[in-house]
């Protein structure tokens, strides 16, 4: 099916069953989440045929094999949103340590790389693969507005709260948000809510936020936290000790 007019995908939520736990610095779950895949989708939304085989910023994806990655990673939010943990399971990860498991360079993320190669080329026409990210993130963000952040789900063997969750999907949304529009340079930036989860996510793996002279804002930390650039001798100076500890995830 090709794409077609969008009305509203990404909805306010209805009202909560009660407010959540309180946060740390950096926008609420929801919210991040949100606006992170609205401005995804938007991008999404204008590219055609010909922009689909673009590169971007993930080595080895083409834009199609990068969308295909996130509306299964849209499609995962779903599930999750709808698999309860077992009662009284404890949450074994939260916003930031989720991505401790997330290293590039391993033999999971080559083959991960593979995977959404392999079968972003198998859509005939990239209209249906645009189709498909759009309903599926849609309604992924419809299920987070009705759930409640405290509630406890499980994805990839983990368990996580509602609102942990969002974190993570609004930090993936943005981060790759980055890598899409990297060869697009008319294409809009991230969502501004996206990118400072990304930012508090980045700050909570390093135990600290990054020394001010470096003068980085969101999008380069994100780039530079996550690999997507390579830190300079005078970025590694000022890191200090922390800068062995570069990439935070991958």
């Amino acid at each position: 099916m090709e794409s077609q007019a969008h009305q509203d995908p990404y909805p306010e939520p209805g009202p909560g069953p009660g407010p959540g736990p309180e946060r740390g610095p950096g926008p609420e779950p929801f919210d991040a989440l949100r606006d992170a895949y609205a401005a995804f989708g938007s991008v999404v939304a204008a590219l055609g045929e010909e922009e689909s085989w673009a590169p971007t910023g993930c080595t080895g994806w083409a834009v199609r094999d990068l969308v295909f990655h996130c509306a299964l990673d849209a499609q995962r939010a779903l599930v999750a949103l709808h698999t309860p943990a077992p009662p009284g399971t404890e949450p074994d990860r939260d916003a930031v340590g989720y991505w401790a498991d997330w290293r590039p360079g391993t033999e999971g993320a080559a083959n991960g790389r593979r995977f959404s190669r392999v079968n972003g080329s198998m859509f005939l026409r990239f209209g249906q693969l645009r189709e498909l990210y759009l309903e599926t993130a849609a309604a992924a963000v419809v299920a987070a507005g009705r759930a409640d952040p405290r509630d406890r789900i499980t994805t990839q063997g983990h368990v996580l709260t509602c609102g942990d969750l969002m974190a993570t999907l609004a930090v993936e949304a943005s981060v790759h948000h980055l890598d899409l529009t990297a060869h697009l340079p008319d294409a809009a930036p991230p969502s501004p809510a996206g990118l400072a989860c990304v930012r508090a996510t980045l700050d909570g793996l390093l135990g600290h936020r990054p020394p001010h002279d470096l003068g980085w804002d969101d999008a380069h930390y994100a780039r530079a936290a996550t690999g997507r650039l390579p830190l300079t001798d005078a970025e590694t100076r000022l890191l200090g000790p922390a800068a062995a500890r570069f990439p935070l995830f991958g």
